[in-house]
């Protein structure tokens, strides 16, 4: 790694006057501070991250906290988007991230603790239980943090815009003539869940349609198959089947394969999320895609403001547009 002593021998001077020039003090010259600049870049230097920290009390660290509860961690891939576009836009801007965790030399802490001892700067909530008190202590502190997915009185929160993604995805479904249309929906406590089922509520409503409603968890295909059977097994059938997202959907696909029955021609099916495998899956999937690296992009933007300019920033919620991936998996219902 180069140093200040090899950059102050390239240069002949000392290393005090390289320290100086590279922190622009005013008793170097310009032309020497050109030179020890340019002599600094060709070499490749870079300052010790450590003294930096020291020298302006900053780390340029943000903290990421990631409890995800469907166990599918890092390969989830509404989550794994959502992070990359968080990493890569923090990059940019000349930040890292780091995971935040409970533990420290077999040692508890809580989540507040653990970011002021690793002296982040802020953090974002990617996923997390959000009625848990380190949760809760994390959010109303002095801290600036952003949250995915999430609102709350004292963060920024960005998501997908989960209301119009399902009145988008009802609205065509019912344009395929469909009318008495299944919603499988997520958990109830959750904040997506609640939009997103409001939103259906409110245009089958709109549209005057008959509703049939069950609920499975995120990512949960035996309990959106069971579902399935049960609603395949109602006196009164439904014509269109909308899954929490397109991997519960895949449960539900299973048991109507075994049913003898065929998509979309015996009965029609959606995802949410447009994850890469409902667009592998035959028929393609009719789904809501979620702009998740924008996502991501723009909760490092909004953090990064707060951080760098906290009498300026307002507390915003900020709402990412999904788009409709048609798919073949709902098909056109003749109305007898």
């Amino acid at each position: 790694m180069v140093s200040l002593k090899t950059i102050a021998e390239k240069c002949g001077v000392s290393t005090a006057t390289v320290s100086k020039a590279l922190n622009d003090q005013k008793d170097v010259s310009e032309e020497t501070k050109h030179r020890i600049k340019k002599t600094a870049e060709a070499l490749g230097y870079f300052p010790n991250a450590a003294a930096r920290a020291l020298k302006t009390n900053r780390s340029y660290n943000i903290g990421v906290l990631f409890e995800e509860e469907a166990g599918s961690g890092l390969t989830h891939e509404y989550f794994s988007g959502v992070l990359n576009g968080l990493k890569v836009q923090a990059e940019k801007q000349g930040y890292d991230i780091t995971f935040i965790n409970t533990c420290f030399e077999n040692r508890k802490m809580s989540y507040y603790e653990h970011c002021r001892y690793r002296n982040f700067e802020g953090v974002a909530i990617v996923c997390a239980d959000y009625n848990d008190p380190d949760v809760l202590e994390l959010m109303n502190s002095d801290l600036p943090v952003v949250t995915i997915d999430y609102v709350h009185h004292n963060c920024t929160a960005v998501s997908s815009n989960n209301i119009q993604g399902m009145e988008d995805l009802v609205k065509y479904i019912y344009q395929q003539g469909h009318r008495k249309i299944a919603y499988i929906h997520g958990q109830e406590n959750s904040y997506v869940t609640k939009d997103r089922l409001a939103s259906f509520y409110r245009t089958m409503d709109e549209l005057g349609l008959e509703e049939y409603i069950r609920t499975a968890d995120y990512l949960e295909t035996k309990e959106a198959a069971r579902q399935t059977r049960e609603i395949l097994n109602l006196p009164d059938v439904p014509t269109c089947i909308i899954y929490p997202d397109d991997t519960a959907l895949i449960g539900g696909r299973n048991v109507i394969i075994e049913m003898g029955l065929r998509i979309p021609r015996d009965i029609s099916v959606a995802g949410y999320d447009g994850t890469r495998i409902s667009q592998l899956l035959h028929p393609k999937l009719t789904t809501i895609r979620q702009n998740t690296e924008l996502i991501g992009s723009e909760a490092a933007k909004r953090l990064i403001g707060t951080i760098e300019k906290p009498r300026t920033t307002l507390v915003e919620r900020v709402v990412i547009e999904g788009s409709l991936v048609p798919g073949q998996s709902v098909g056109k219902f003749l109305q007898k």
